[in-house]
């Protein structure tokens, strides 16, 4: 791909030779222009945003809520209390942890650990069938 134009260019045309007459043909104002020159481009397009690392990132922070949730669960399971205590006790707890010490807002973060009892029951469950 030719990052001053954005042409998709063929596996034939990326011959070193093929590329300056590339050069020369399309952009014969920048043949003289030093190596520098062209590296920013090519750095502006290795850092331009892709869907694999928008998606990457989103993934792994609901990835991690719903690790903390299935080890909370896990707790709430061995202490052998009733399962609403995850939405009565725990989640007001991290809540408040959240915005004390560490000063970021909780909402963000509690929305992506689900703990009402149903699915505090329903990961019981799950890790007794395992």
């Amino acid at each position: 791909m030719c990052l001053l134009c954005n042409k998709v260019l063929d596996n034939d045309a990326m011959k070193p030779s093929k590329l300056q007459d590339h050069l020369r043909r399309c952009h014969p104002d920048k043949t003289e222009k030093d190596l520098k020159y062209f590296q920013t481009p090519k750095d502006k397009f290795q850092k331009r945003p892709t869907l694999d690392r928008m998606f990457a990132s989103t993934s792994q922070r609901n990835d991690d809520g719903l690790r903390a949730a299935y080890n909370i669960s896990l707790l709430i399971a061995k202490s052998g209390k009733p399962h609403t205590i995850g939405e009565k006790l725990i989640l007001p707890a991290v809540k408040e942890v959240l915005k004390t010490v560490l000063h970021k807002p909780a909402y963000d973060i509690i929305k992506r650990i689900p703990l009402n009892n149903n699915t505090v029951e329903r990961r019981i469950d799950e890790k007794l069938l395992m």
